[in-house]
């Protein structure tokens, strides 16, 4: 399994913590998914056929900042 970590601004309350959990585990071969609301850290592991590109546009398109 492969792991990336990003930090993000803008991941302000729970909503947009559920949100975006639940837009990564829909990403083919995503298994992990931590999110630290007070570190402004989301942690996702995936397998081989992942595309890396579509976890950054999905943390992007709920509208969270990768810095």
């Amino acid at each position: 399994m492969n792991k990336v970590h990003y930090n993000v601004s803008r991941l302000q309350n729970t909503n947009i913590k559920t949100q975006l959990k639940n837009v990564l585990k829909d990403i083919q071969g995503v298994n992990m998914v931590n999110i630290d609301i007070g570190r402004g850290s989301v942690e996702v592991g995936y397998d081989d056929s992942t595309d890396v590109d579509l976890i950054r546009q999905s943390i992007e398109n709920v509208g969270c900042k990768i810095e």
